[in-house]
């Protein structure tokens, strides 16, 4: 994925909600084009603000933020985001392919489309392309064939693969997932991430979690933020690190290496 400029370019950036209180100082971070990251970190370290500040949602005291190269307020409709929590009604009629659509409404139709799908799109109506394109991501995300079926009435792991499709559907340079896999099963988790994996092809991909065990064999590197910022691959991610970030020993999942047959003991420095 070549790119001239990063994703994402963060400098010398200070955020504070209250003046007294900073969440986030002198952060620094680049994430270029094709990168596959988890932003990891304690609760009420500032992990949600730092997406928020990438977003353009929130606007730093001091540094600058740039996405795509600009102000993100303004570029910001070239990334994809599923947040942490969504709330929606079961019983709501809506069908899956229903969902999906809605991620096309702030998809602008490029100049070289045909003339019916430009001026369609003046009036807020879905097109042809619009459809094919949502059945196209929810084939990437391993729901093909469930178009008709009640958004409702999905499990949890397949509303979530459903929302990223939905997040996807306008084809974003850059994927924001907060805590895709809250209250996802085992099975659902790896799912997920073989399916992410091939979606990362296509796109940059940062995954927020606060959980050490999304730190897999997919993801290529580790954003911690605990006020500052850190970035590690994730083949460096060791104790002293994770010590530094939590300031305790917390359980940490590698899927890169494997464990001796007879178990793996850990001996305190």
């Amino acid at each position: 994925m070549p790119s001239s400029s990063p994703i994402v370019e963060i400098r010398a950036c200070d955020f504070a909600y209250r003046s007294s209180e900073p969440v986030l100082e002198n952060v620094n971070l680049t994430v270029d084009e094709g990168e596959f990251a988890s932003i990891i970190g304690p609760n009420g370290g500032g992990k949600t603000t730092l997406v928020r500040l990438i977003l353009g949602l929130l606007a730093p005291q001091r540094g600058s933020v740039t996405l795509f190269g600009g102000n993100p307020a303004h570029t910001r409709l070239a990334a994809g985001y599923v947040p942490q929590q969504v709330r929606s009604d079961r019983l709501f009629p809506i069908s899956v392919l229903g969902v999906v659509l809605t991620g096309r409404l702030g998809y602008e139709a490029p100049p070289d489309a045909p003339w019916d799908e430009r001026i369609r799109r003046v009036f807020f109506r879905y097109t042809r392309a619009d459809a094919d394109a949502a059945r196209r991501a929810l084939e990437r995300m391993g729901l093909s064939g469930f178009e008709k079926k009640a958004f409702g009435d999905l499990s949890g792991g397949e509303r979530q693969r459903a929302l990223i499709a939905r997040a996807i559907v306008s084809s974003p340079r850059l994927l924001i997932l907060d805590e895709p896999t809250n209250n996802m099963d085992p099975k659902g988790t790896e799912i997920l991430y073989s399916l992410l994996e091939k979606e990362n092809r296509r796109t940059t991909i940062l995954i927020v979690s606060h959980d050490l065990g999304v730190v897999s064999r997919y993801v290529r590197s580790a954003i911690c933020v605990n006020r500052r910022v850190l970035v590690h691959p994730t083949s460096q991610l060791d104790g002293t690190a994770i010590r530094e970030l939590y300031g305790s020993d917390q359980l940490l999942v590698r899927h890169d290496h494997r464990c001796h047959e007879a178990g793996h003991q850990h001996v305190p420095e």
